[in-house]
């Protein structure tokens, strides 16, 4: 039995461990918050109405979301919104993240409920449950606590932009206005109690090698194949699974004008992965060279670029976050299960600005896909996990 049966109709009891049941809003409730915020376009960079709607809807039960000023570093026509619910003295204080961006296709969602509480879409867009989801987890776990006037921590939210493209709202935020030194993001696949400690270093970079244009068929020897240098630095780069904590991969490749003309110029572009950054910076290192020794036999010139993206972190399983997380997610009658991932969030932002995080499962499914869904009583879960996080 968990303690919303156990407590269910007595919305001010405690159980012995001091954490209050969560009786929440019917499912319909929490279904018509979650289907509003998918009726919204807010796909990366263009999430001005779901800004606008989101201060609002937490508005209305007197959360306060501050919107910073950070468009002309992210690019969005929309800042991030930040908002701290002020807690009992002498608390910690705890951070909740979410984005509110979205991947195309994205524009037109409708969200479609089915009997068993599942959401998809129509199947011509993503439903947005990545991260919408996790904003009406957030938005239900702090009207809970304010409508049962619920002794709690300081909780403070933030709802990025930009987070699809490598974190842009989260890296321009000015973290001097966060207090907490513990984090969830709200922004992972899987089971419901299911967490991510560490997540990876992420590099994307390209190579463009300058050669020289000649007619193939006259006069070969007058040009220098950029092409052939690309191909051949390409065969030798170690690619896929490095090893169990890193994957490298060469995805674009274009170059040319014409079968009858020696390729002037050829780009490729590729990323790397590790959950270690040293070694991530290494096989870069290493990419970097073998492209200039091929480009330099045949007397081409490089143009190289390189982005580190987001950094690797890992966060200790035995530490405080991991513990408090792991005796929410019980008290909700669930089990805690930890795990590392290749993607990557904004936590990996907030441990760069020494916040201990985890990211935590939040019904989000066959995410960047028409295939998305999620489950309102999946949601429903997650609230009452966050509910126990911030309960004393």
């Amino acid at each position: 039995m968990n303690s919303q049966e156990k407590y269910k109709g007595d919305k001010t009891a405690v159980c012995d461990t001091a954490v209050f049941a969560v009786d929440m809003r019917t499912n319909e409730k929490i279904a018509e918050v979650f289907g509003k915020l998918v009726s919204i376009d807010s796909p990366s960079l263009k999430e001005r109405e779901m800004a606008d709607h989101l201060k609002k809807l937490f508005g209305e039960i007197g959360i306060q979301l501050e919107e910073d000023h950070t468009q002309e570093i992210t690019g969005s026509n929309a800042g991030n919104l930040f908002a701290r619910l002020e807690g009992e003295a002498g608390s910690e204080p705890l951070l909740f993240g979410v984005h509110m961006d979205t991947v195309e296709p994205s524009r037109g969602k409708k969200a479609i409920f089915h009997q068993d509480g599942t959401v998809t879409s129509d199947g011509t867009t993503v439903l947005g449950a990545d991260d919408l989801a996790g904003v009406t987890a957030i938005y239900e776990a702090v009207l809970y606590l304010m409508e049962y006037k619920i002794p709690h921590r300081t909780v403070e939210i933030l709802i990025t932009t930009g987070e699809e493209l490598y974190c842009k709202g989260a890296n321009a935020f000015d973290y001097s206005k966060v207090r907490a030194k513990e984090a969830y993001a709200l922004d992972l696949s899987g089971k419901i109690g299911a967490a991510a400690y560490a997540a990876p270093t992420l590099i994307s970079f390209s190579a463009t090698v300058q050669g020289k244009a000649a007619h193939a068929g006259f006069y070969p020897e007058k040009g220098i194949n950029s092409i052939q240098a690309a191909a051949k630095a390409i065969a030798r780069l170690s690619q896929g699974r490095i090893d169990e904590n890193t994957t490298a991969n060469v995805g674009l490749f274009s170059g040319g004008t014409g079968t009858n003309i020696v390729s002037e110029s050829c780009t490729i572009g590729g990323e790397i992965r590790s959950l270690n950054h040293e070694k991530a910076m290494k096989i870069l290192n290493e990419y970097h060279q073998i492209f200039k020794e091929e480009a330099g036999r045949i007397g081409a010139a490089l143009k190289w670029e390189e982005k580190l993206n987001i950094i690797a972190y890992e966060t200790a399983l035995g530490g405080k976050t991991a513990e408090n997380y792991r005796r929410a997610v019980e008290k909700a009658g669930l089990t805690a299960e930890f795990e590392k991932t290749f993607g990557g969030s904004d936590n990996n932002v907030f441990a760069q600005h020494g916040i201990e995080g985890l990211v935590i499962a939040t019904s989000m499914n066959q995410v960047h896909s028409c295939g998305e869904y999620c489950s309102i009583p999946e949601i429903r879960q997650v609230s009452e996990i966050l509910v126990n996080l911030c309960a004393l």
